[in-house]
């Protein structure tokens, strides 16, 4: 018994500091922390596209790409949103008003969002100029994006045009005629 009893008078020290108010706070940052990589790993990866007309964006998106709606993921309300970068745009890309009034609000984003692939979701956002010929413009930041798009159109028969392939640059005619042009925007 003499063995077991300095073995535990020397553990002492450290319960005491595991359990002190610093000890105790460091824990807390610890479970903190694991948390939120926690939350953020787990939260989907949200492609953004600028569009030049959402209610075309949507008759497209949900009616030739057959896209479900999607639940906007729980870090777009607390300002966790992705940023576009657009100081950094070729402004043939980007409409007049780009810019405008910043907005602050507990509102849901604007847009229209879909789920793409299981862990994957777009968020459609308008912005985008028309391009030329009144094609309706569709401008995306990340080519992963814009090639998983090309590959929906090919499954569900659509027709298509690659103008060029670095950056990604494809036409689409939409169900109503309209030419739908999808641009990779390069950095």
């Amino acid at each position: 018994m003499s063995l077991a009893t300095p073995s535990l008078l020397g553990a002492l020290p450290l319960w005491d500091t595991l359990f002190s108010t610093q000890g105790i706070m460091i824990m807390l940052l610890a479970a903190y922390a694991v948390a939120m990589w926690m939350f953020l790993t787990s939260a989907p990866k949200v492609y953004t596209v600028m569009v030049s007309d959402l209610e075309v964006a949507r008759q497209f998106y949900e009616g030739e790409l057959d896209l479900s709606a999607a639940e906007v993921p729980l870090h777009y309300y607390y300002n966790y949103e992705q940023t576009l970068g657009a100081t950094g745009v070729d402004p043939i890309y980007m409409s007049a008003d780009i810019g405008g009034t910043t907005r602050r609000s507990v509102d849901p984003p604007e847009g229209l969002w879909y789920q793409l692939t299981k862990n994957a979701q777009l968020h459609l956002i308008s912005g985008a100029s028309l391009g030329t010929k009144n094609r309706h413009r569709h401008v995306c930041f990340d080519r992963e994006c814009l090639e998983e798009l090309l590959l929906r159109v090919q499954m569900h028969g659509i027709k298509y045009k690659i103008r060029r392939d670095k950056p990604l640059n494809f036409l689409v005619k939409d169900i109503e005629g309209r030419t739908l042009e999808l641009s990779e925007v390069s950095s």
